[in-house]
């Protein structure tokens, strides 16, 4: 990871946590931490929008986390991405799953997976404009407002 890049380098040296190579995690792993990167987004947006019960927030956000909705962004951003960040997402689509997809296809599934591996991947690497610029490219291009 670079050096004095971001929250997760922040994190790191307030916690007194190791280093690690990020590039050898597994794609789970990234994918790992990149949902809840996703999430702290799309729910950020959605409380941006006004205050509201959190019954009517969670109902905003959950069409956004759902694997059909990030499969949709996935496929808009495969020829957005960099050669390194497209070998992440092959990575996360072909990761060995040791469950099932609850409500989802595995296409669907695997799809969701490697896009949350693409962004744990930036967030681990200090590169969180890239992860909101691609999400704001994808989210256009299916065409949903956040």
């Amino acid at each position: 990871m670079e050096k004095g890049v971001g929250l997760p380098q922040d994190i790191l040296e307030r916690f007194d946590c190791r280093e690690q190579d990020v590039r050898n995690f597994s794609p789970l792993t990234l994918a790992y931490i990149g949902d809840c990167v996703y999430e702290l987004i799309v729910r950020t947006m959605v409380v941006e929008r006004g205050n509201r019960p959190p019954r009517k927030l969670h109902n905003e956000s959950s069409e956004f986390s759902k694997a059909g909705t990030q499969r949709k962004i996935y496929e808009a951003l495969l020829d957005e991405v960099t050669k390194e960040e497209a070998d992440i997402l092959r990575r996360g689509k072909n990761a060995h799953f040791h469950t099932k997809a609850k409500n989802a296809t595995v296409l669907e599934y695997r799809s969701a997976t490697a896009l949350e591996a693409l962004l744990g991947y930036l967030y681990l690497t200090g590169k969180m404009e890239r992860v909101l610029e691609l999400l704001k490219i994808g989210l256009r291009k299916c065409e949903m407002n956040l």
